[in-house]
């Protein structure tokens, strides 16, 4: 809403602005009794009413011009705020992943540990079979579970 407006005044302004020097240059239409005109108004008076006019479609341009201004700066604000946000969660997402590699890792050694355990306490009988009654990780070749 703020930039249309921003951009309404903007362009306003300076249309009246261009067709106000366009259509008066030249001798003929040097200010005096006749006065000058814009977009079809005719206005007459002393210089000062030109002077003052000019000030007016100067301070609506500039009103425009703050308009669409505070609307980019919003939008950079916006911007940069998610950009921020983004960084953030790929850096705890790194710090997620970091650990679960950490609990893989600490899984495994387990796993490990319980096979080097159970084939050392059933005497070599067999293959060493763990718990959940996959192969060790070391073994290479899928055993049977064992029936106890």
């Amino acid at each position: 809403m703020i930039l249309v407006l921003g951009l309404v005044l903007l362009v306003a302004a300076v249309v009246a602005g261009v067709a106000g020097v366009l259509t008066n240059d030249g001798s003929a239409h040097a200010l005096g009794p006749h006065g000058f005109s814009v977009l079809g108004y005719h206005v007459t008076g002393p210089t000062g009413t030109l002077f003052l006019y000019g000030i007016v479609v100067g301070a609506l341009a500039v009103l425009g011009l703050g308009f669409v201004l505070s609307w980019a700066r919003r939008t950079a604000r916006l911007g940069r705020t998610a950009r921020r946000s983004l960084e953030q969660s790929r850096v705890e997402a790194a710090m997620v992943a970091r650990d679960r590699d950490d609990l893989i890792g600490q899984r495994d050694a387990a796993r490990a540990e319980t096979v080097d355990v159970r084939a050392n306490s059933s005497g070599g009988d067999g293959p060493a079979v763990p718990v959940d009654g996959r192969p060790a990780p070391s073994e290479g070749t899928a055993a049977a579970p064992a029936n106890n």
